[in-house]
């Protein structure tokens, strides 16, 4: 069996490791991505139990998913840049104990500021966390293993929605909602006692500086990845939060029915998941305008047909596969766009990701309180169906540019041709 190394930035290499122990570790990170995607998500199953605990609403106690994404989006490259040097695994846990911090302190909450303050903790986790933890499958396992361990580490963004925000709301109906935060508390603080133990010594190899960052903002690709990025996860996240006041104003769900359709949801997310991951890396486009087509389609269907929960429950399997394709498609277009710096290119995607998921939250809060929950469904499908539009018109601006004859090339009337 190979035998891997890595190099610090100054220079030294660490121990001989074997490629094995990495699996063990992958599995870590990938539960303390699904711990913070638990965190961030919960309030969603929880949105109107927790606003009518401190008599806010929905749309204020939206303001819980909106403040973590926008705290993200600046520590993600601010807190990156400045612990460049330090030990990513020693910075892993350091951030787990931060989120495991905030959800007791959410739990022992007894003001919605207190909330709040817990959610801005949350949004320093995620920027820092997801940021270093996206890219660390090279690091951890053999070449020929990182694209399935990138699936695995990815994986814990529907597990955490299959999984997380269900059970969450399911505790918090039976125990109340402050018990769901404790029970998370409780899960982080083992993820933190895993990476501590699974997790071996990380040195950084590349330290990731603010210039890099600009450098890669410079790049055609990097800044359509950008767009495409912003317009699906803005109108995912812009009805997605408040799923729940639809399911219960539109729908007339009960709570128990609201949670299996959240865990029905949750599966087809991890479908999806491993579907896009499966067909990204050749096509990568069509995987992110399909996911993108279909998201639109639910959302714009579901005022009508989401009256019923037949018909509900149907559009919300379908939105889950499709929204389970996002991330791994949005974080290979980073890839792809500055495969020379993938902690940067992680960055960017968290970044822009976090700040997206911040804006969609709170315009998404905003339509809702003025007007409806169907509203807000289809003000998020005309924005899902404008990405698709950009995606697919981008496409043709590309098949006119190949079809035109480039400088020097031989003109239709020609008899010589250039090299096939």
């Amino acid at each position: 069996m190979p035998i891997t190394t890595t190099a610090s930035v100054n220079g030294p290499l660490l121990s001989p490791r074997l490629p094995l122990m990495g699996w063990p570790a992958v599995v870590s990170v990938m539960l303390g991505i699904f711990a913070i995607v638990t965190t961030e998500i919960l309030p969603i199953g929880l949105l109107t139990s927790i606003g009518s605990s401190f008599t806010v609403s929905d749309g204020v106690a939206g303001l819980m998913m909106t403040m973590p994404g926008f705290l993200a989006a600046v520590a993600a490259p601010l807190v990156t840049a400045a612990t460049a040097r330090f030990d990513r695994r020693l910075m892993l846990c350091a951030f787990m104990l931060l989120l495991a911090l905030a959800n007791f302190l959410a739990a022992a909450a007894t003001d919605f500021w207190l909330v709040l303050t817990s959610r801005i903790m949350v949004g320093i986790t995620i920027g820092g966390f997801w940021s270093i933890g996206a890219g660390l499958a090279e690091r951890l396992v053999p070449p020929a293993s990182v694209g399935r361990a990138t699936a695995v580490i990815f994986s814990a963004v529907p597990l955490g929605s299959v999984l997380g925000v269900p059970t969450g709301t399911l505790i918090g109906d039976l125990a109340g909602w402050r018990t769901a935060f404790i029970v998370i508390g409780a899960l982080t603080v083992g993820v933190l006692v895993m990476l501590f133990l699974l997790v071996p010594p990380l040195p950084p190899v590349q330290v990731t500086r603010l210039g890099v960052l600009n450098d890669m903002l410079r790049s055609v690709n990097t800044r359509f990845a950008l767009l495409l990025t912003f317009l699906v996860v803005l109108a995912h996240f812009g009805t997605y939060t408040y799923v729940t006041p639809f399911l219960e104003q539109v729908t007339h769900a009960s709570g128990a029915l609201i949670t299996t359709f959240l865990l029905l949801y949750g599966a087809a997310g991890i479908l999806g998941n491993f579907l896009g991951g499966a067909w990204v890396a050749r096509y990568p486009r069509t995987v992110f305008g399909l996911a993108a087509g279909l998201i639109a389609a639910v959302t714009l269907l579901l005022p009508a047909l989401g009256r019923w929960e037949t018909g509900a429950v149907i559009l919300l399997i379908v939105w889950g596969m499709a929204y389970g394709a996002v991330p791994v498609a949005s974080q290979t277009w980073f890839s792809k766009a500055a495969p020379h710096a993938p902690e940067a290119a992680s960055v960017l995607f968290t970044a822009s990701f976090q700040a997206t998921f911040s804006i969609g939250a709170l315009v998404g809060g905003i339509v809702l309180d003025r007007t409806s929950p169907s509203a807000v469904m289809s003000l998020g499908g005309c924005t899902a169906v404008l990405m698709v539009l950009v995606a697919a018109g981008s496409r043709f601006a590309e098949r006119l540019k190949e079809k035109q004859p480039q400088p020097g090339s031989a003109t239709p009337g020609s008899r010589a041709r250039g090299p096939a």
